[in-house]
């Protein structure tokens, strides 16, 4: 099955901006695991996992031993809690700039 692979300098730069534009780096105040962090509104939190964090996160290793394993959908209260405090701390501005 084809699938679509970028190749002009705009389709790139647009990948870019929608994947990694404003996003900060935040680590886990419990396992120190870091992620990259995008808020654009109050309700609305773009997080984006490497292999690293996702093999340093205990929440996410005790899923990954249940029945099914990790649901893609599931998130860490611990991270979650972290990036609370980023944005409370000012570290983590929330809203989106110039579309992104």
């Amino acid at each position: 099955m084809p699938s679509f692979v970028p190749t002009s300098a705009d389709t790139l730069e647009d990948q870019r901006l929608y994947t990694r534009a404003r996003l900060v780096e935040v680590a886990c105040l419990d396992c120190l695991a870091r992620v990259g962090v995008k808020k654009n509104s109050e309700h609305h939190t773009s997080i984006q996992w490497n292999a690293a964090a996702l093999g340093e996160c205990q929440v996410f290793a005790r899923m990954d031993g249940e029945p099914g394993g990790r649901q893609v959908h599931a998130s860490c209260p611990r991270l979650a809690a972290s990036i609370e405090a980023a944005v409370r701390e000012g570290r983590l501005s929330i809203g989106a700039q110039d579309g992104y």
